[in-house]
């Protein structure tokens, strides 16, 4: 097992390499440049030409690169021209709320995805199988955006005096964000002047710093407001998991090693959760782990419309504003989130199925 891990943590290095290096050329190769996307019409050649010096983009892409990198290794990435701010302090505050998003968009789908992929599974070929598949694809079908604003209008204008009314932003009111105490100050580690980033960083996962401080409203309110986004991203895995789950059981339940169980009287719940499940969850972990990264990275529609402060949005404006180092930073987090991502589902792999081997 370890030298599986060590033979991945380095196989890591060359392919987060590659994606800096395609990302910093693409990002450059793009049409315009930041002077004239920041600046607007006030953007005259003097403005542009000290923007240019003081961005280092007078230099040629292979210098800006080996400069970029050398600054990445010692986690410096560099200022965002748009905002003026280090591209550190704007991941610190924006990326625990993408988290938070696409982890409890994830468990609303796995909660009722591997449900439903084992409940047609079970009554394939049957009327209950059929409502299943037919739910399944229409919850692919629907574009996220569409969906996003049918629930704001069904719970947030049409259901706003009943008691299944819930709030068309997924921030939270900025009155009530001002007054939430980081569990580091609860705890007396740190004021928030004094507070390193990391303990900043974990203080914005709200329903997280709730559970710290035992502040229970936050809990509540901070998942009050991400229903509707949360179900808004989430349907589209939901749906995806539900089918493959089904497939996968399906398979699984032709076996010979099924056959078997049934036939020394095992009772029908045992057969199929303990000795078909286990084996058909291979590829839905697998499904699961991608669909966790394209939550963290594609939720740009969903925070746009619902207000969070993501580094989805995030990314949206740099890409506009050519805002270079918040798009490769971002990337790179995406990149990295992504390759950890299938390195925890390598491992659950040899939990699942003992006969894979990982040494």
């Amino acid at each position: 097992m370890s030298k599986f891990l060590l033979r991945r943590l380095i196989l890591m290095l060359p392919v987060l390499f590659g994606i800096v290096v395609v990302t910093f050329v693409i990002a450059r190769s793009i049409p315009g440049e930041p002077c004239t996307a920041m600046y607007g019409e006030k953007a005259t050649p003097a403005v542009c030409e000290a923007l240019t010096i003081r961005l280092g983009l007078d230099k040629s892409i292979p210098e800006q690169l080996v400069i970029y990198m050398g600054n990445a290794l010692r986690g410096d990435f560099g200022d965002s021209v748009q905002r003026g701010r280090p591209v550190t302090d704007l991941l610190v505050e924006r990326l625990p709320t993408t988290i938070e998003l696409a982890s409890i968009a994830l468990i609303f789908a796995v909660v009722l995805g591997v449900p439903l992929g084992i409940t047609a599974a079970y009554y394939r070929n049957s009327p209950i199988d059929l409502v299943t598949m037919i739910i399944a694809n229409i919850g692919v079908s629907m574009p996220v955006f569409w969906l996003a604003l049918m629930l704001k209008v069904l719970f947030s204008v049409t259901l706003k005096d009943s008691f299944l009314y819930l709030p068309p932003s997924g921030s939270l009111p900025a009155g009530y964000a001002s007054s939430i105490v980081p569990f580091y100050v609860s705890w007396g580690l740190a004021t928030k002047e004094t507070a390193s980033p990391f303990l900043i960083f974990i203080s914005q996962f709200n329903i997280l710093n709730g559970i710290l401080t035992l502040n229970f409203d936050l809990v509540f309110q901070a998942m009050r407001y991400l229903i509707l986004p949360a179900i808004a991203v989430g349907t589209i895995p939901l749906a995806i998991i539900a089918r493959m789950t089904r497939s996968s059981l399906v398979d699984a339940l032709n076996q010979d090693y099924i056959r078997t169980a049934r036939a020394k009287g095992l009772k029908e719940r045992v057969v199929v959760v303990r000795h078909g499940l286990r084996n058909a969850m291979l590829p839905v972990i697998t499904i699961i782990g991608l669909n966790f990264g394209y939550l963290v990275s594609g939720a740009v529609l969903t925070e746009t419309i619902f207000g969070l402060t993501g580094v989805g949005r995030t990314l949206f404006d740099a890409i506009t504003a050519r805002d270079y180092q918040v798009i490769q930073a971002v990337t790179l987090i995406v990149a990295f989130s992504f390759v950890f991502i299938n390195l925890l589902v390598d491992l659950m792999y040899g939990f699942l199925d003992p006969r894979i081997r990982l040494s």
